[in-house]
């Protein structure tokens, strides 16, 4: 079995992947910030079978001494600041966390004894492909068009990462996924927001409710991480999603039936009170991803339909309400 490190092992689908690596018998590190708001809580019953080492991903030689410590044969980068809207107020620290930590994790893994034979797989996202002009599944070629400081920094990383595969021969993979749901301790994200909302019988507001975007359910993100061990290619980027779209309103209408909510109570244009500002025109229109790559070279495919998926995010969300 293998060691693999695991940068945002607390995050939403560090924390799954976790987990599974766990169940499969690999060693498993995960790489924390000295500071982390989460608790062990997200490992749910494996906890004692990870070795959580303390580390600043902004910080070169905190990360190189985590690797160094570690010496992994897979590393997983998951570690970012993701919430888009966010990213409005917060520029900077985006910039910092997710493309200079991103060559922070590059050149740590460098300094690895033979670190061509070690593979990192790094998390990017569907959001890097911003605003298209055409209304049809992107692959990985579709040229990139960020809309937001997030999807900027996300770009960035994304491109060193490329880079670092051309130039140092580093084994990189990146994943570009798409939104993903099912997630048990964050509420903030749409389909968490619309479930836990309507629980409470309250307003919930649909900011861009002709905005079409697919979404995928954790477990199939979490298996596209690991074929992506298994048989990714150094220097390749892999698409992944559902190639399903929806739009948010009808996303949330069907979650208010789903729900026996009242979907009078949908304030359709507008965002929560509240919710941080952002540019009107950042809301892309359309967000599909052609993953067809994806399924040919990791054998990759959705295996959790949205029906099925929501299913699952409700009856986990009403246990907990």
């Amino acid at each position: 079995m293998a060691k693999v490190v695991i940068t945002g092992i607390t995050g939403f689908i560090g924390s799954h992947l976790a987990k599974k690596l766990v169940e499969l018998g690999h060693s498993v590190y995960g790489v924390v910030r000295p500071s982390s708001p989460r608790t062990l809580e997200v490992f749910q019953d494996v906890s004692s079978d990870l070795v959580l080492i303390t580390a600043d991903l902004t910080d070169f030689m905190s990360i190189s001494h985590a690797l160094k410590t570690a010496n992994p044969d897979y590393i997983l980068h998951l570690a970012a600041l993701t919430p888009v809207r966010l990213s409005f107020e917060r520029p900077f620290d985006y910039e910092k966390v997710n493309y200079l930590g991103t060559m922070n994790v590059v050149h740590a893994i460098m300094e690895l004894p033979d670190y061509k034979k070690r593979k990192l797989i790094a998390a990017s996202t569907a959001e890097v492909y911003g605003l298209q002009t055409d209304k049809k599944p992107l692959t990985e070629d579709t040229p990139l068009e960020p809309n937001s400081p997030y999807a900027v920094s996300k770009v960035a990383a994304d491109n060193y990462l490329q880079m670092a595969a051309r130039v140092y021969n580093l084994n990189a993979i990146v994943l570009r996924p798409s939104n993903t749901y099912g997630r048990k301790f964050d509420k903030s994200f749409i389909v968490e927001y619309l479930i836990t909302t309507m629980l409470k019988k309250e307003k919930v507001y649909v900011g861009a409710p002709d905005s079409i975007r697919e979404y995928l359910y954790v477990d199939d993100h979490v298996n596209a991480y690991l074929l992506a061990m298994e048989k990714g290619e150094g220097g390749q980027v892999y698409n992944i999603g559902t190639g399903k779209g929806v739009t948010n309103r009808v996303l949330a209408e069907k979650l208010a039936r789903n729900l026996y909510y009242d979907s009078s109570r949908i304030v359709f244009g507008a965002y929560p009170p509240g919710y941080p500002l952002r540019p009107a025109v950042s809301d892309q229109p359309f967000i599909i991803l052609n993953s067809t790559k994806a399924r040919r070279k990791l054998g990759w495919r959705p295996q959790v339909s949205l029906n099925k998926g929501l299913e699952k995010t409700i009856k986990y969300w009403k246990g907990r309400a």
